[in-house]
Formats: C-alpha cells, structure tokens, sequence
C-alpha cells in the first residue's frame, strides 16, 4: 500500500515560534496544498533565517521540515541531507527537554525517509531510538504515533506476528482514551497488520471501528481535511480487506468512496485498487473509463518512490491480457519506473521494475531481452540485499532458461543453469523467515502464484530424462523429493503465517528403522509414495526399506485431466449409491499412482504404504484406491505425511494406557447432533479404561486445557464436530461453549508440553471434516497434525454417519490394545476392513475417509 503524506499535522508539531515564524507559516500553507516546491524556497528561506540569529533549535526544525518537503519531491539526496544536517545540529545543542522532543521528532522523520526509500530495517532502529526519548519525555502521545510507525516497519520486513503484538498492546492503551486521530489511525494499521496475517474477520471489524471513530470525529472537528483523508485511508484499506475476503463489489464501493478525497496519493491509490479489481473481475468496459483519470493523476504527482510503484502497479494491470490494454504500454510504464527509481537512488525499485519487464519480455518469448533485463534485476537485488525481491528473479531466470532448453536452445547449458538458477531462487525464500504469502509489501501475491510454483517448476526440471539416459539421474530424484518436501513444509508456513517448522529431511531413517522394529516384516515394512501433479504428467517417486536408488515413473497426462478426475471421485465417493462408477475412477487413480509399482511392492512384502500428497490429491483418501479386484486397505495399512521431520519413530506403548475422551452428543452451532457419542465411548473405555471422560456439559474449552494440563495421557480422543479449513481461522473443534481454532488448540498442546515431559501418542478427531467447496482444506487437517504435538493423528475427510463412525472407532482402539504387536496404521486398516466386510457400511463412503497423519508405528 502507499504510504501516507505526511501533512500538515507533522510540520505543524515542530514548528518554533521565531521570528521566521511567518516563512515557517507560508511553508506549512504550500506544504498541505500540495505545492511543495514553494515550500521547498521559503523553508530554505526560514533555515538561513534561524542560523543568522544563531538559533540552532530552530534551524534543526526546519530543517526537519525541509527534509520532509524534500521526500514529497522524491528528491532523497537533499531530503537525506536536510535531516542528517537537523540531526547534527541537534548532537551538538545543549540537553533540554525541548531539544530532547525536537530531536525525537527529527528522528521520526528520518524512519519514514528510510521506510520510503525501501530501508525497513533501518527506519525500524530509528523509530525505536526516537520512542526512547518519547519515554524519557513521558510523552505518550507521540509515543503511541511513534509505534504505529514502528508497526509499519515490522509489517515491511514481514514480521506480522510482532507488528500485531505492538498494535494489539497499543488498542489496549487506547480504549479508554476518547476519540482522536491517533486512535482511527492505530486501529488501521491493527486492521490492515491483521489483513495480512490472514485474519479477515478481525481486520474487518478493526478497520470498521477505525471508520466509526473517523466519521464521529466529523462533528465539530477542528482538522476537517485530516479526517476526511483519515476517513479516505480507512476505506481504502477496508477495500483491501473485501478484496481478501472475495467480496469484490463491496471491495469497489470502499474504493469508489476512498478516491472521493482530496488528498492526490490517497486518490491514485484508490483508483489503482480499483482498476486493477476491474481487470481482475473481467468489467473492462469500467477500467477503460477509469484509466485516463489514472494516467492524469501520475503524471500530475512528483516523481518519488509511492509514484514509481503506482506506474507499477498500473503496468501489471495492464499486463494482465485484457485485450483493451496493450503491452507495449506497460512496457512504458515499466521502463518509466525503472529510469525514476535509478534517479531516486532506489536500487530495490529499480530492480522490482526491471524485473517485470524482463517478464514481459519473457511472455514475449524475446529471450535475449528478457535474459539480460532479468540478469539487470538480480545484480541490483543482490547488491541491496533485497531477498524478498532477488527470489523472483532467480526464479524467473530459470523460467527463461529453462524455456529456451526446452526449445532446443543450447540444452544442456541452459538445462544446467535453469536448475541451479531454481535451487537459488527456493534457498532464497527458505531463508526469508517471514510470512511467506506476503512477500512483497508493495504487492498482492497469493502462495499459488508466486510460491508454489517456483517448487514445481524444478521438480518439472528434475525429472526431465536425462539426455543420456531413459531415466532422470539418482541426484535429481533426491532434489525432486526433498523440492516437494520443501514446499509441504512452505505450504504450513503459509497456512500458519508462520515458520512453524525447520526445513524438512527425507524421512528414509524412520523406513529403515520401521523394517527392524519386529520380526514380522509384512506388519512394519513401509514404503514411501511421493506423486507430484504437474501440467503434462504425473510423477511418482517411491522409497523402498532397504534400497538406497530410488524409484521413478511417470505417466503424461494433462493436469486438467487429472483434477477432473480427482474431483469426480470426491464427489462420488461420499454418496453410498455410486459403486460402480466410483471404482471407475478409482481404478484409473491406482493406474497412475500405484501400478507401474505394484509388483516390487509385493516382492518386498511390503505392508504400509506412507504417502506425502501433492495438490488435490489431498483430499482423496488411499485406502479407496482401486486395483480392478480390491480396495487398496485389502493389501496395505496406509499412513500420511507431509513430508516433515517426525517425532522418533516410537510405537504406541501399550502398558497402562491413559486416554482423555471428550465429547459432544447435543446440537450446537448449526451442527446436528452426535447421537452415537455414547456408543463410542461405552465401546472405547471398555478397551481403555484408565480415561478421564468430559461430556457433553463438561466439555469445555477450559475443561480441556485444565485436563490436557493435568495428566499426561497418551491418547487425546475428541468425539465433536469440528472442520479443517484452507484458512487456519476457519479450522477448528467445537466445545459446548465456544470452538476452539487450530492456534489455539496448538497453544493447549504447547502449554501441556511445558507440564509434561512425553508426547501424546495419538490425537483422535472422530466427527470433524474438510470445508465443502474448499479445494484445500486438507491443508487443515495437515496444519492440526503438524502443531499437535501428537507423534500421530487420526481423523477423517467427511462428515459420515455416526454410528459407523462410532463402530470404527472401537475396532480400531480394540486392536490396537489387543495385539501389542500391531502398528497405529495396522489398526486403523483392520477397523476399515471390519466396515468393508459389514453389509450396512461396505461402501467406501462410510470408512474410506479416516485418514492416520505422522508417525504409522
């Protein structure tokens, strides 16, 4: 988003009554008008002023002032020295209070000079040397506007977390403090931090707040033009927050209203939002209305760095493919903003600019160009240390070399350098620990489109055959299996917002282990299926116990082919009538997935099958695979992973098994009732009976975290209705007082870690499912497994009828106890098999969706 002008209140706050007191006046009036050139003359005017009546105080402030004038011009050489020459002065004027807030204030703007000329780290550091004086000063005021700023920072370098941490504290501060500016100006920033960090409906309601409070100060306000932009800023960023939400034309009424204001940059953004939605949702007859009013507005406004990223983000509209719009005009744009950035000194812009059109180059298929306008981008991020922005252009790279190879265009070279140029650009993003779908500040990115690809394109490269060989090299399969690892683990961090897991191994050492653990090789033996979707073809590669080379195969097959049939079978596989059609399309996922192996899995006798998924396959459970004579839970126990280290590969032990059942058989929230709850509970603690039991009224959010405290069982069994979401705020467990999200569940596991000293076994979610309609909502169910803090999780992609539910989840804690001997995925495929064998519950609808995440022992 653009940053604020800094109007009239900043200068106002730092003006000194002297007898330049008029020119200081006159620059104040030029400054909010817009006219910063002649504010520029008379603040010079006013500094010479105050150094021939030798007051250095107050040629310090206005030199502030000039610096602040100087930025609204882009003109950063004489705004950086302005405010290091106020700094100075400031050094080496005797000590007092007035110095002391004078000083603070200088600093202030410093942050935002630094901050606008894309140097977050360093506005950071100095906001929060200015905050010191702030303190010291017991000015809180201009502390809490000082922490909004410092909040702005953090969410720069990608640290949301802290940045709603601060905003959070600083609403706590301010809620019992009357309305004010300050105020509709921090719950913004809380909102649009919240936004971010993907929570919408927060940031909704704090934006709404922020609006509320704006438009009462309207009544009797001395700053009239200040709330009226303030007012401006709030919609602008609830349009933002609609846009999230994909609530597009609320997300244009916010827009149209927000562009209503006076203020010029506030309006260009507005409208930029604006048109780029319009483009987005296909009314291209409204963006080509709006666009003049757009390419006025630029070239109206000084050249600084809030322009140069308008002219960006207008040339990504543009170069979207509406046939409206040409490219060449872009290109203009692009080239533009690349030449005003080098002349600001703003070598990260700069490098952001070339290196979008160095992609325009490579939609063009002009690889020369699009090669050395790239390699120019690279160099320049490389030198600014820029890795936020250097991961686009090492992935682009490869893209453009990877393009040519496949053209036939010097192939092993540019085959070569396209995988390592890909391999840098995924070190990259591994190092940026930071809110990974929100690289780039100044840009909307979703993870589909500007992560994950990334991953799969080298994965693509790794498989390529060799040139001289049938079969991709052992090195390249390795790379291509610890790549899709690598993007499980980023796909968390995404979900979570977070770096909730250090890079993933491959996870051969628990395989290995697992084929020593017993005698019976059939029960313990596990192979690892990695399938990997990709445009023309699926790709599997297989780890077998005890062999170091491993196994690859592919099948070429359109990947709109095989989401339509993935889809398909998800849909006819919840309903009980659609057998035949459903073994249809099961048959043809075995094909793809597990025939070209069936053989060598057999001669190894292998007995569990462990699958890291990939994409949509997610959402289709294994255990209903289909070889044309049985489902594949006849042959194998099957388990999940995604592809993250493990807990130690440890077996259930089965002395003295404690278990906590919780449990909700009444109707809450919309959902239906459990009415096989008690059944499931009779049936378990009759095999268990060392549990602690809360039912229905005793089941509590703080009933289960007292308890999870308390005790250290070994098996969590939640018997309640709860959803796995694409979105962590959406994923949860229901109470009968409140539902608990998936962070907070973590933080109850995470609590009960600091109280005990042993892991839960086993998190058993019986009656919860994946969001309808929602292509990733197994993306839930991994983030619950993952935080957990359970070496294994059970759990089940739909929601089925409760008393199979109910009868599953007795056979499959009754062979678990019984048979010491057998694994957590041995038991989980007797209790389906028992479903498999019932004349009510064969079909796979009723036992097909338990799925067993982690540790399989």
């Amino acid at each position: 988003s653009f940053a604020r002008s800094f109007g009239s209140s900043s200068v106002t706050s730092i003006v000194s009554q002297t007898q330049a007191q008029t020119l200081e006046q006159q620059g104040k009036a030029f400054y909010q008008a817009g006219r910063f050139t002649q504010a520029v003359t008379v603040l010079q005017q006013a500094v010479r002023s105050y150094q021939q009546q030798g007051n250095t105080i107050a040629q310090a402030i206005a030199l502030s002032n000039l610096a602040l004038t100087y930025h609204q011009l882009g003109d950063w050489q004489q705004a950086n020295a302005s405010i290091a020459s106020s700094l100075n002065l400031f050094a080496r004027s005797p000590s007092s209070a007035e110095g002391l807030l004078a000083t603070a204030q200088a600093l202030d703007i410093q942050g935002r000079l630094q901050l606008a000329q894309g140097q977050p780290e360093q506005a950071l550091a100095t906001w929060q040397q200015s905050a010191l004086y702030y303190k010291q000063l017991n000015n809180s005021d201009l502390l809490t506007r000082n922490q909004i700023e410092q909040s702005r920072a953090l969410q720069a370098l990608g640290l949301y977390e802290r940045a709603i941490a601060l905003l959070t504290e600083l609403e706590q501060t301010l809620r019992s403090q009357s309305d004010s500016l300050t105020k509709v100006a921090e719950l913004r920033s809380l909102g649009e931090a919240l936004r971010v960090a993907g929570n919408l409906e927060l940031s909704q309601q704090r934006l709404q707040d922020s609006l509320a409070i704006a438009e009462r100060l309207t009544v009797n306000s001395a700053n009239a033009d200040d709330v009226k932009e303030a007012i401006a800023l709030t919609q602008l960023s609830l349009g933002n927050t609609a846009r999230a939400r994909q609530d597009n034309l609320t997300a244009l009424k916010w827009y149209q209203q927000a562009a209503n204001t006076k203020v010029a940059t506030t309006q260009l953004q507005s409208n930029l939002n604006r048109f780029s939605l319009l483009i987005e949702t296909a009314k291209i007859s409204d963006a080509q209305t709006l666009l003049p009013q757009i390419q006025r507005q630029l070239q109206e406004l000084p050249p600084n760095r809030t322009t140069v990223f308008a002219r960006i983000n207008l040339a990504q509209s543009l170069a979207k493919g509406a046939p409206k719009f040409s490219s060449t005009d872009a290109a203009a744009l692009l080239s533009s903003a690349a030449k005003q950035s080098e002349q600001l000194g703003d070598r990260r812009t700069q490098a952001y600019a070339l290196g979008l059109l160095g992609g325009l180059y490579e939609q063009a298929q002009q690889w020369s160009f699009a090669d050395s306008l790239t390699r120019q981008a690279l160099q320049l991020t490389l030198s600014t240390n820029a890795a936020d922005v250097t991961y686009l252009w090492q992935w682009q790279l490869g893209r453009i070399l990877k393009a040519q190879a496949q053209q036939g265009i010097d192939v092993a070279k540019n085959s070569t350098e396209a995988i390592a140029s890909l391999e840098e650009a995924l070190k990259t993003l591994q190092s940026l620990r930071l809110d990974l779908a929100s690289i780039n500040v100044d840009q909307q990115f979703s993870f589909r489109q500007s992560i994950e690809p990334a991953y799969r394109q080298l994965i693509e490269l790794l498989l390529q055959s060799d040139l001289d060989a049938k079969e991709p090299k052992q090195e390249n399969l390795v790379k291509a299996r610890k790549t899709l690892e690598s993007l499980q683990t980023v796909e968390l961090q995404n979900f979570f917002r977070e770096a909730c897991t250090d890079i993933p191994v491959a996870i051969d050492r628990i395989v290995e282990q697992t084929s020593t653990l017993s005698s019976d090789r059939t029960n313990t033996s596990a192979a690892v299926i990695y399938p990997i979707i990709l445009p023309n073809s699926i790709e599997v590669v297989v780890k077998l116990p005890n062999q170091s080379n491993l196994i690859h195969y592919s099948t070429k097959v359109e990947r709109i082919q095989v989401e339509k049939t993935l889809q398909d079978l998800r849909q006819q596989i919840t309903q009980p009538e659609t057998q035949r059609s459903l073994q249809a399309l099961s048959a043809q996922v075995y094909d793809w997935l597990l025939r070209p192996i069936a053989t060598q899995l057999s001669k190894n006798q292998i007995g569990t099958l462990v699958f890291v998924l990939d994409g949509f396959l997610k959402n289709i459970p294994m255990a209903a695979l289909y070889d044309g004579k049985h489902y594949l839970v006849e042959n194998y126990a099957i388990a999940l992973t995604p592809g993250l280290e493990l807990l130690p590969p440890q077996p259930l032990e089965r002395q003295e098994i404690r278990l906590l059942f919780a449990g909700l058989s009444r109707s809450v929230d919309g959902f239906s009732p459990l009415t096989a709850v008690e059944q499931e509970k009779e049936g378990i603690l009759a095999k268990i009976p060392q549990a602690v039991v809360l039912l229905d009224r005793d089941f509590t959010a703080k009933a289960l975290q007292s308890q999870i405290e308390q005790t250290p069982f070994q098996i969590v069994h939640l018997a309640t209705h709860g959803k796995f979401s694409s979105d962590r705020t959406q994923t949860f467990i229901r109470t009968l007082d409140r539902r608990i999200n998936v962070d907070e569940l973590n933080r109850i596991l995470q609590t009960r870690e600091q109280v005990q000293t042993t892991a839960i076994q086993l998190l058993t979610l019986s009656a919860c499912q994946t969001a309808e309609g929602d292509e990733r909502a197994a993306l839930g169910l991994a983030g619950v497994a993952v935080r957990a803090g359970a070496r294994s999780t059970l759990a089940s992609l739909w929601s089925i009828d409760d008393r199979s539910s109910a009868f599953l989840m007795v056979e499959f804690y009754r062979h678990l106890v019984e048979n010491p001997s057998v694994s957590k995925s041995q038991a989980l495929r007797q209790a389906q098999l028992t479903l498999v064998k019932h004349p009510n519950y064969n079909h796979p609808s009723y036992w097909a969706p338990y799925v067993l995440l982690g540790n399989w022992l």
